[in-house]
């Protein structure tokens, strides 16, 4: 009998399914994995190494680079880290906001995996279907930031402006003629919270129809049921977070076990999976989504019924209103210090996480009392979860390593930050 030597496959670095820059070295006793080994570092940004470069208010855009799918909620982990060292209560309206925001992020980062892992496993028609509604969301994020996906909208002691009470509108051109116009318009013609309350009434309907392409389809369930399988115990060593461990039975998630924001005001429940494989995480993921839809509308009612400012009114942190600045010279030199030189945040060390799309996203944060951070760390929810890649492939095919990166919803800029 000849011998047979195992072959070694790069999977990447530009490879479709990859999700970012990622490099797979696949080595295969025929079409079965035997080991798969991650290498990153062809993305490497330094984002913690820049940010200590630079005053703190001016690392927040950095922040929605670092998985541009979930911008928000990364600029909440840090902001949140430099109101715990200045010590600052920011306003409940800023509160409820934020939680408004990082839940449609939520929603948008997980239309993009359905869309994503739908195609990367032969669901085409997934792609269409999931940007369809994430096309209204990112209108929502623009309407408050100016951006579709770098809205650098959160800011230390509360967010950038208030809700606007008019939605941009479409005009007629040489695509879309008066006639479609007017239908395309029909739901923009109130407030930035009318707009999203139409969303949150439509929605399910949506989910629903993902679910019916989806959740009983054979084909899909071939390719996701039993693949990747993680038992409980071992996503807890694993350092699993979000989905990736709720998907194996583990009830845990920062906005009911570690309450920030308006969380614990707020109802709703955390979809746990039973069998720890790509089709429990699906399914988590899909309920996480009715979930947030649920939240929004709670938070589009208070926000309806309590009106008031959503930033600190302390100019050594939050800028003063245009018209103060360009009246007042006091406005003047308060704006003029806080966008040159930032402000000092006094010496000490705070460790702030969010409950991100993809799990616990943290930053570690330390400061010398200077006005840029002297140490920055992020706890990317990607990385552990990319980490145990060879774990959840082996034995498995070259196919179903496809379906394992898709199900872990890995996006390269926090890996690689």
């Amino acid at each position: 009998m000849p011998e047979i030597h195992n072959y070694t496959l790069n999977f990447g670095p530009q490879h479709p399914a990859a999700h970012g820059v990622l490099r797979l070295i696949l080595e295969l006793d025929g079409e079965v994995v035997e080991r798969a080994d991650p290498h990153i570092g062809l993305l490497h940004r330094g984002t913690e190494k820049l940010a200590e470069t630079k005053p703190f208010n001016q690392s927040i855009p950095y922040m929605d680079r670092l998985d541009y799918m979930s911008m928000m909620c990364n600029e909440h982990a840090y902001v949140m880290a430099i109101e715990k060292l200045l010590g600052i209560k920011i306003p409940e309206r800023a509160e409820y906001i934020r939680v408004m925001f990082d839940e449609i992020t939520r929603i948008l980062n997980h239309l993009l995996w359905i869309a994503t892992h739908g195609l990367d496993v032969g669901a085409m028609t997934m792609f269409l279907y999931a940007f369809r509604e994430r096309e209204d969301l990112v209108d929502c994020y623009e309407a408050v930031s100016g951006a579709r996906m770098h809205a650098a909208y959160y800011r230390p002691g509360g967010v950038y402006r208030d809700l606007p009470d008019q939605m941009p509108q479409y005009e007629t051109s040489k695509w879309h003629n008066a006639e479609e116009v007017s239908k395309l318009n029909e739901n923009r013609q109130g407030s930035l919270l009318d707009f999203l309350e139409d969303f949150t009434n439509r929605f399910p309907k949506y989910v629903d129809e993902y679910e019916t392409l989806l959740t009983e389809n054979r084909i899909w369930r071939q390719r996701t049921v039993g693949i990747g399988v993680v038992s409980p115990e071992r996503a807890l060593q694993l350092g699993f977070s979000g989905p990736m461990i709720r998907g194996s039975g583990i009830e845990w998630d920062l906005r009911k076990k570690r309450p920030y924001a308006a969380y614990d005001k707020l109802d709703f429940s955390i979809p746990i999976g039973i069998n720890g494989d790509s089709y429990a995480r699906y399914l988590v993921r899909m309920e996480e989504m009715r979930q947030s839809n649920h939240i929004i509308k709670q938070c589009i009612t208070w926000l309806r019924d309590n009106p008031g400012s959503v930033m600190i009114d302390d100019h050594k942190v939050a800028p003063p209103k245009r018209a103060a600045m360009k009246d007042d010279m006091e406005g003047l030199i308060h704006h003029f210090k806080l966008f040159t030189e930032g402000y000092c945040v006094p010496e000490g060390e705070v460790y702030s996480a969010v409950e991100h799309p993809k799990g616990e996203f943290g930053i570690y944060l330390v400061s010398d009392g200077a006005n840029k951070p002297y140490r920055l760390r992020i706890r990317a929810p990607g990385f552990p979860h990319l980490a145990s890649m060879n774990e959840m492939a082996k034995g498995h095919m070259l196919a179903d390593v496809v379906s394992i990166i898709g199900s872990q919803d890995i996006v390269f800029g926090e890996i690689d930050r």
